[in-house]
């Protein structure tokens, strides 16, 4: 799979001279040429790449001096071995990430805004950085009472409101280790995760909004507590119901009832600030744990250099409690940004109302997901026309790769002149090692480069480096923010086995990704959902870009049961939902041509299948390994963590369709 030659391909933003010199980016270049004598210009991302990825030492140890990383105690060295795994970053470096958010600076004076907080319901609020420091306390106060200390854990079913925030800095200041779900997750995939964790505090709500409905969820937690023995004390916040309460619970109000010093315990650069979790899709989650320091320079480097986050800007995410995005926007206030925090639904009452958001509080850095984008598109939406985006300078897309059409949508209907910042990583670097830089054009249908200090490359199965097509996805250098390790996993086997057992001494992360001559990269989907037809491989964004480009269908799922174990070829399965009143086969035929035409013959399905629904998890990623599997005649609960699922009865279709044993 060839990518388009560089002189056609279609630029879609480029930086004005005057944007990229004034850039973070730029003066990064100029700062690392004088004090470190290194020999780059100030817009030339491609050597400043090369020489991140080229001289680790040198450049991480420049970026966590330019970014202001604050050492209670500085490190011995910079990095102890290249080895992946068994890369030590910074030893002897003592610091803590809650000071980073919370120490006055610019944007976080007393008076400047730190949290703008908006519910799908019309529910508002303003935290001032000197609410939130005071806010800090009490709960740092409220977890000292209970017990808690440096390595404990605190843990969340809340949603992106906060509370949850305040409780979250709270834990990092005393160097508790954090877990967050969001409320609508099932029971079971909340008890799997947090059991692991062994919690001393649990921080709930009473219930949650989504969509114009109101969910009671307090039965959950309850059962819930019943799994965590290990808990001294459960938070209820009253997030629905001022009146609800929990039998032996302590309401929000009385656990930050006394003001406390804010204070922060400084830990090694490696000690855990919080576990993520896989997605929970192959079995139990893996908590996947990152350390204070590792997030403090990889967040400072995205938000400040890629994404030039500046203090007072408003930087906003579309995400939940349970996705590590959340987490990225929260560190907007490590560069003194206001972060503003929504939970609800993405299109209630409609697909306008983060638009509105956006209107309402001047946001520079907007972030959503790429089906959100797709959804809006279908939807012929003109934001440009219905709302003021004239703040907005840069729009981020994640969760699933953006269409070509994605690119051309939000340049025609959104504004030329916002820079699409079209990323990818994941929960297991907390971060995007795929992205934009400001100094980079944008061109249709790529992501314009891979982020400073990350060594992306595409490779075969030999670990050899391609240009122009399609290959595994590895780093080929340890980075900071790669996690400290798994949970419950003290030989480190399990993370060997996820990450550098395939290719040792790459860290294979899942994805066919196309490096293209620009330095541009293609993402085409899990390399292990990949369409392999006569030997010719195709990612599934390729296929889901030709059919859901139809506005006869609403979804799709395409499987490729080669890899199932069959000795010849297997059957290729394209499960369609249809928009209301359509039939099957009206639309089959237009998009046998389309395939045929837009991707290969043999790419064209062998079946079509209409379906309710398209399983999804809960960060919206298709299941497209859980339906093979269940194809395959695996059970579904042992396919996938149920709970781990937004509609789990959306495997029901699938049940009929078992191929091999």
């Amino acid at each position: 799979m060839k990518a388009a030659p560089a002189e056609k391909a279609e630029v879609l933003w480029s930086p004005s001279p005057e944007q990229a010199r004034t850039s973070e980016m730029a003066e990064f270049a100029r700062w690392v040429r004088r004090s470190r004598g290194v020999d780059v210009d100030e817009l030339d991302y491609a050597a400043l790449h090369a020489w991140s990825v080229g001289d680790l030492e040198g450049f991480w140890s420049a970026a966590a001096e330019f970014l202001g990383v604050m050492y209670r105690d500085p490190p011995t060295a910079v990095l102890e071995s290249v080895q992946m795994p068994g890369a030590r970053w910074f030893p002897g470096a003592t610091l803590n990430y809650a000071e980073h958010a919370l120490t006055p600076g610019m944007g976080r004076q007393d008076h400047d805004v730190a949290v703008l907080f908006a519910r799908e319901d019309g529910l508002e609020r303003v935290l001032t950085h000197a609410e939130l420091r005071d806010q800090v306390g009490r709960a740092r106060t409220g977890l000292i009472e209970a017990g808690v200390g440096k390595g404990d854990r605190v843990v969340a079913l809340a949603p992106n409101c906060p509370e949850t925030l305040v409780m979250f800095l709270a834990a990092a200041s005393l160097g508790a280790i954090w877990s967050s779900c969001s409320p609508e997750f099932g029971t079971p995939a909340v008890r799997d995760r947090f059991v692991q964790t062994e919690p001393k505090v649990l921080l709930a709500v009473d219930g949650y909004c989504y969509g114009g409905k109101r969910f009671d969820i307090l039965e959950n937690v309850v059962t819930l507590q019943t799994h965590l023995p290990t808990l001294r004390q459960t938070v209820l916040v009253t997030y629905l119901d001022p009146d609800a309460a929990l039998e032996g619970a302590t309401s929000w109000a009385e656990f930050t009832r006394t003001p406390g010093e804010l204070a922060f315990e400084p830990v090694a650069f490696d000690h855990p600030l919080w576990i993520l979790y896989s997605s929970g899709t192959t079995g139990l989650p893996k908590g996947i744990v990152h350390g204070h320091g590792g997030i403090v320079v990889e967040h400072l480097k995205m938000l400040r250099l890629h994404h030039g986050l500046r203090p007072g800007e408003r930087f906003f995410w579309f995400t939940t409690t349970g996705w590590m995005m959340w987490n990225f926007l929260v560190s907007g206030l490590l560069v003194g940004a206001t972060i503003v925090l929504y939970d609800g639904s993405p299109g209630h009452p409609d697909l306008g109302a983060l638009w509105e958001l956006a209107e309402k509080h001047q946001v520079a850095l907007f972030g959503v997901s790429a089906p959100f984008i797709q959804s809006c598109l279908k939807a012929d939406l003109l934001p440009r026309e219905s709302y003021d985006l004239s703040a907005m300078r840069a729009l981020g897309s994640t969760g699933a790769p953006l269409s070509a059409e994605g690119f051309r949508w939000l340049g025609d209907a959104v504004g030329e002149h916002i820079q699409i910042c079209s990323i990818s990583g994941g929960s297991d670097v907390c971060t995007a090692f795929l992205g934009s830089a400001p100094t980079v054009p944008v061109w249709l249908g790529e992501m314009s480069c891979a982020s400073l200090g990350a060594d992306v490359r595409a490779v075969d199965e030999q670990g050899r480096i391609l240009r122009d097509e399609v290959g595994e996805l590895v780093i080929g250098r340890p980075m900071p923010s790669m996690p400290v390790a798994f949970w419950n996993d003290p030989d480190g086997v399990r993370l060997r086995e996820a990450y550098f057992e395939d290719l040792p001494g790459l860290w294979r992360h899942g994805d066919w990704v196309e490096a293209t001559s620009r330095d541009s990269f293609v993402i085409y989907g899990r390399s292990d959902s990949t369409l392999n037809r006569g030997g010719v491989r195709m990612g599934t964004a390729d296929f889901y870009s030709v059919v859901e480009g139809f506005d006869q269908v609403d979804d799709s799922l395409v499987i490729d049961t080669t890899e199932l174990g069959a000795q010849d070829e297997g059957l290729l399965l394209c499960f369609l939902v249809l928009r209301t009143g359509v039939d099957l086969a009206d639309v089959e035929p237009s998009l046998r041509k389309a395939l045929r035409s837009g991707l290969s013959p043999r790419h064209v399905p062998d079946r079509f299948i209409a379906v309710g629904a398209v399983p999804r998890t809960l960060n919206g990623k298709k299941c497209e390994v859980p339906v093979k599997k269940i194809l395959a005649g695996v059970a579904p609960d042992k396919a996938v963590s149920m709970g781990a699922l937004q509609n789990p009865e959306a495997l029901e279709a699938f049940l009929g369709f078992h191929i091999g044993g």
